[in-house]
């Protein structure tokens, strides 16, 4: 298996640490912290902090990002971005219990977590979070950096920008664009277009 490390220890991490043992491609050798606050996070060793990275790459050039996003949507593009000018792969994780279509396309740095439907010609940008049970209808357009929450529905053909967060159990209308660094809370039902910068709760 190929080693990799994880950026982030949070609630998120706990997740993407279990999509990540059921896949079984990838080893993690360790977690990286913005501030080191432990030795260990769910059995896996703190290895250092942001300013160490460099450092890490020599060791491990695989990474994916565990830093969660709902309220902060820039934080996870400013580490991808930090983590590539550094020279490290930014792995794909697809969760074994997920469903992608042959036919659709996970760019790198994603996650795809359990139960989740990438249908066909369906695109997923760089850095997202698919969380578990959320559905990605045929030919769907998701920007990099952005989160599709548990239980979210993407009907056929819409299209969500960069740096974006679909809340849990919205349901987005078929052919509907959301902006870039959108906000749309849990349970909403988007029937129409969103501009960039718009909060919906």
């Amino acid at each position: 298996m190929k080693k990799i490390i994880l950026i982030g220890a949070g609630g998120h991490t706990k997740a993407c640490i279990d999509v990540i043992e059921e896949e079984n491609k990838y080893k993690i050798i360790g977690i990286v912290e913005k501030v080191k606050t432990k030795k260990k996070f769910v059995n896996y060793p703190i290895i250092g902090i942001d300013k160490d990275l460099k450092k890490i790459k020599k060791k491990c050039s695989n990474a994916i990002i565990t830093v969660g996003q709902i309220k902060n949507l820039s934080l996870r593009a400013s580490l991808f971005n930090h983590l590539i000018s550094l020279g490290f792969n930014l792995a794909i994780i697809i969760s074994p219990q997920s469903y992608i279509s042959k036919k659709a396309k996970v760019n790198n740095g994603s996650i795809v977590m359990h139960k989740a439907v990438v249908n066909s010609y369906a695109e997923i940008g760089s850095n997202c979070i698919i969380n578990s049970s959320s559905l990605i209808e045929h030919g769907v357009k998701v920007g990099n950096h952005t989160h599709v929450s548990t239980g979210a529905i993407l009907n056929g053909d819409c299209k969500v920008g960069n740096n974006s967060f679909i809340g849990s159990g919205t349901i987005v209308r078929e052919g509907v664009k959301i902006g870039n660094r959108c906000i749309i809370g849990m349970g909403q039902i988007i029937k129409k277009n969103i501009k960039d910068n718009q909060i919906v709760k």
